[in-house]
């Protein structure tokens, strides 16, 4: 369960398309224009003030071998750097991702919270760190919202007290 989920734009054109370049393009300097904008939103700039860590979603190990960079940290270095905090830092590592799972974007709803299902663990040597602390995930898309919710479950379990989530862009189901 996510205690609060900030969007900065709806996930339709013209973003869809800055998306897609920054995600399968490689693009990946478009995080800081993208980290930008997320920062417009005042409440952003609060729970990055409030939370403890700032977490990227995983990719799986074939995507990053794939596209050499894990966009959601992208991000995460992006709105480290704009936001001018010193604090909080960001934990590339914090949350893992098991095995492989097939792309979300190609599978209907009900099928994503499926397919996702334990695919994010913290590691045992991780959960000290995180016990009663807020995260604050980041990552580029919510459509369903099933990644955020499976990544702030495993989170959870890990001994994170409270989980928000940013994204760039979000569906309205998302």
């Amino acid at each position: 369960m996510l205690d609060t989920c900030l969007a900065a734009v709806d996930y339709a054109y013209p973003w869809d398309q800055l998306i897609a370049r920054f995600k399968f393009r490689q693009e990946p300097a478009l995080a800081q224009p993208l980290a930008a904008l997320m920062l417009r939103n005042p409440q952003l700039s609060e729970l990055l003030r409030q939370c403890d860590w700032i977490v990227p979603i995983p990719v799986t190990p074939s995507r990053l071998a794939e596209r050499g960079y894990n966009q959601a940290w992208e991000l995460v270095k992006a709105l480290h750097r704009l936001s001018g905090l010193d604090s909080p830092p960001g934990w590339a590592t914090a949350l893992q991702r098991r095995g492989h799972t097939p792309d979300q974007h190609n599978l209907p709803a009900q099928q994503r919270m499926n397919n996702l299902k334990d695919a994010f663990h913290v590691e045992a040597a991780d959960a000290l760190r995180l016990r009663g602390k807020h995260v604050l995930l980041i990552d580029d898309v919510s459509t369903t919202g099933a990644t955020l919710r499976a990544a702030a479950q495993a989170l959870r379990r890990g001994g994170a007290n409270r989980v928000s989530a940013a994204v760039f862009a979000h569906t309205a189901s998302g």
